[in-house]
């Protein structure tokens, strides 16, 4: 594997201190856990014998618990040191991961997986606000794209391998997998992070600056908006794939794999270009090219067609994450902590919005209206973060 070398390079002249290595690790491992039930929609339901759009309940309810979980939490744990939390958020998703694979019914697998995505309520955050304590502030913005980096590496490898494991072996095996993942990567973060990292924790007074401030508000609301458009459609393309494409276990996780080495790509690119580009100007970048996808989603009538509609989506939908963390960072530096937690909880309530909205269409209407709705969101999205940089340079005078 070359991949993550390539990564290092983007993260600057140097080599990202090892500690980096390790959250980008505990991110792929997050990223891996949070989307494994996408990857494996189709096995839960024939598995445990509900429909489709029941079984999307599973994202539903995950993007609840992370949305709520992310900004209560970072109060919650404010003071704890990072290299505890982090290393013990990864052993309680590794143990949690297991317990679902043992559930006996989809009542315990929901009431499990509420319980598992508290994980990356805290670690994604508090893992990005920490880091402007481990590198210098000029390549702050850098090292928290590449940390980020890690979601990428999750779709490229960790949603492919559970979608095949899945579809190959059971979804107990897809989510058997993560939780071994997550042991190694609690052992990585324990084994690199420095004692005595403790981010401030934000007092009453920066969480109301953080909440008063338009630009970080609407730049939130930006993150609600492409993250819901996205999960529209993103929920269900297992299914998508296999109803409209006849594809099988093999091509589903070969067409995840495509979506996520392109993803890996564009956050590698926007890695190595943030900061020349400019953090606002990327993230509209970002928007930008989901937006192309969602346009052409009607040619992809065939497995070829699809795989090439999909590349601009993947090209865009981390890159706009890591630019909108970066873009947050550089806004306020010191309301960073709540305003990534803010961005994580919005993220989460998108995924929320965009599954329980893409089930309510789906057994209304079928997949047709599916992609139209993710695009009017992520048109909106793109509007409004035209709009947030309008406010931010008034605010800046």
């Amino acid at each position: 594997m070359t991949a993550p070398g390539a990564a290092a390079a983007t993260a600057g002249r140097a080599a990202p201190a090892p500690v980096l290595w390790a959250l980008l690790f505990g991110n792929f491992v997050i990223g891996a856990g949070v989307m494994v039930v996408a990857g494996t929609l189709n096995e839960i339901s024939d598995s445990l014998q509900v429909p489709v759009a029941t079984a999307g309940q599973l994202i539903t309810v995950g993007g609840v618990v992370m949305c709520l979980g992310a900004p209560l939490l970072a109060a919650v744990v404010a003071g704890w040191d990072r290299r505890r939390l982090l290393a013990l958020v990864l052993l309680w998703y590794a143990l949690l991961h297991l317990a679902c694979a043992l559930a006996p019914g989809f009542g315990a697998l929901l009431s499990l997986r509420a319980l598992a995505v508290v994980a990356p309520a805290i670690f994604t955050p508090q893992a990005a606000a920490c880091v402007g304590l481990l590198v210098p502030a000029h390549e702050r913005g850098r090292a928290i794209t590449f940390v980020f980096l890690g979601w990428s590496l999750a779709s490229v490898l960790g949603m492919p391998m559970g979608a095949f494991i899945g579809g190959v072996l059971g979804w107990q095996a897809a989510f058997g997998a993560v939780a071994v993942l997550a042991m190694v990567g609690a052992a990585w973060v324990w084994r690199s992070m420095p004692d005595g990292v403790r981010p401030p924790a934000l007092s009453a007074r920066a969480w109301a600056d953080t909440l008063g401030s338009r630009p970080l508000m609407l730049c939130i609301a930006v993150t609600v908006l492409y993250s819901a458009g996205q999960f529209v459609l993103f929920s269900y393309l297992a299914p998508y794939f296999r109803h409209a494409l006849g594809t099988g276990p093999t091509a589903i996780s070969l067409m995840f794999m495509w979506f996520g080495l392109f993803g890996f790509i564009g956050n590698v690119l926007m890695s190595r270009n943030v900061d020349r580009v400019g953090a606002a100007r990327s993230v509209g970048i970002g928007i930008g090219l989901m937006v192309a996808s969602f346009a052409l989603w009607p040619l992809g009538t065939s497995v070829l067609a699809m795989a090439l509609v999909v590349v601009p989506w993947a090209l865009g939908c981390f890159a706009s994450n890591s630019a909108q963390q970066a873009r947050l960072v550089g806004l306020a530096p010191g309301l960073a902590a709540g305003s990534i937690a803010l961005n994580s909880s919005a993220m989460y309530a998108g995924q929320a919005i965009g599954a329980a909205g893409g089930g309510w269409l789906m057994l209304h209407s079928g997949f047709g209206l599916l992609h139209w709705a993710g695009l009017a969101s992520l048109i909106a999205a793109l509007g409004l973060s035209m709009l947030a940089t309008r406010a931010t340079r008034t605010a800046r005078g």
